[in-house]
């Protein structure tokens, strides 16, 4: 096992196991409700954008407060809690599907209150990371869970539609309900001693500490770039996925089993680039992979656009494949570097809102994309969205520009360090 792995802890490796389980369960549960929805509850197109949003809103609504309540607890707990009351709520959909009571209210229900556990496991899980591998290993233990994610989401959703027809959508709701049990069993055989939480001041009001947080990362030049970077990705992600599938069915005239190869080629490359990033940071650098995995990839992505039907069409994977290995890429150093120099006591807070302002405008930027796509057309539209990819790694360029490994960037401090890095 090379040196430095996190594989040689035992409570990574548990941790790795509970997300195997709980990423595989996701992805198939992802296709199973909104069948239950379509197949089984006959719901209109609105009643079935009402169960999508209606998972990921919480983002929005608790993000930054979700990030202020993990900072005043130990995280270990709020994982395995988020866990359990995740699987209760699922396992509801197949006990009312038995009953024959099942309805959209009860999906649409389900869905936001596990968006809101989501959104607690989330900036939990990322504030916990460095528990468990240490500091010095976050990077290795990132890219390994990144891989974990993209193996999911390559073959997941083809289990899903298999498990649906083979015993039905409301009992493959189940397997994810159990898959998050797995999750939390793994979580609590972990024995690795987390550091006590800096409990604020009993008068210290929610919206100081949120606003604590706002301020932390608007003040920290590195942070405030990533910021910007990120949130500019995001939103060319949500514009693209607003007309993408349109475009690749109707401009390329592409089946649906050759969109589906083209969705699981990218996410093989997401899987790939997963687990080259500590080698590729090892050789490039740990800050200077952070921007350069953009630089590098986005001007391949504006090939998407380009694609034609015939031979042609090949443009598309080739954009696709870009796009989505300099994400994994920059996804997994940028997280990393975060949990390397942020202070503990913020880390919660400072990871809660860089997941409110990517995810708060997500459907924002799908929203634009939609409107973009009846005014200027398609391929415009992804045009832009790529261009947006060209040009989304010039803040952290220009923040880091001039260093070349994470140990290079002195630790953040509060109130903000006033070096060139801070």
């Amino acid at each position: 096992m090379p040196r430095g792995s996190p594989f040689r802890h035992r409570d990574f490796r548990l941790l790795l196991l509970g997300q195997i389980t709980s990423q595989l369960g996701t992805q198939v549960s992802s296709v199973a409700i909104p069948l239950l929805a379509v197949v089984t509850l006959q719901a209109s197109p609105l009643q079935l954008g009402l169960v999508t949003a209606s998972g990921t809103i919480a983002f929005a609504l608790i993000g930054l407060p979700a990030g202020a309540w993990v900072d005043r607890w130990r995280r270990r707990p709020i994982l395995i809690t988020s866990d359990l009351v995740r699987a209760g709520l699922l396992t509801t959909i197949p006990l009312a599907a038995l009953l024959g009571n099942l309805t959209i209210a009860q999906l649409v229900l389900v869905s936001l209150l596990t968006g809101i556990a989501r959104v607690f496991f989330d900036v939990g899980y990322q504030s916990y990371i460095p528990s468990v591998t240490g500091k010095g290993d976050v990077l290795a233990g990132n890219s390994a869970m990144e891989t974990v994610r993209a193996l999911g989401q390559a073959a997941g959703p083809g289990l899903g539609g298999w498990s649906v027809t083979l015993w039905g959508a409301a009992n493959v709701v189940l397997i994810q309900s159990a898959a998050f049990v797995a999750s939390a069993a793994s979580l609590l055989a972990i024995r690795t001693r987390e550091p006590d939480a800096v409990r604020p001041p009993r008068q210290t009001r929610l919206a100081a500490e949120i606003e604590e947080g706002l301020v932390f990362v608007a003040r920290t030049r590195v942070l405030r770039a990533t910021a910007l970077t990120s949130t500019a990705c995001n939103s060319s992600f949500a514009m693209a996925s607003a007309v993408s599938f349109i475009f690749m069915v109707r401009e390329i005239g592409l089946s649906a089993a050759a969109v589906g190869i083209v969705l699981s080629l990218g996410a093989l490359t997401a899987m790939l680039g997963a687990a080259l990033t500590p080698r590729l940071a090892r050789r490039v650098g740990s800050a200077r992979i952070v921007w350069l995995s953009l630089a590098v990839t986005g001007p391949v992505t504006l090939l998407g656009p380009l694609a034609q039907p015939g031979g042609l069409a090949g443009l598309i994977v080739l954009g696709t494949a870009a796009g989505e290995l300099g994400q994994i890429i920059y996804a997994i150093t940028n997280v990393s570097l975060r949990q390397r120099l942020c202070p503990e006591r913020m880390l919660g807070r400072t990871n809660a809102t860089m997941r409110f302002l990517m995810m708060g405008l997500f459907p924002l930027g799908a929203l634009l994309g939609g409107a973009l796509g009846e005014l200027i057309g398609l391929r415009p539209t992804l045009c832009l969205a790529s261009m947006i990819i060209v040009l989304s790694p010039l803040p952290v360029c220009t923040a880091l520009r001039t260093v070349r490994d994470v140990e290079d960037i002195p630790p953040w401090r509060l109130p903000c360090d006033r070096s060139p890095f801070g």
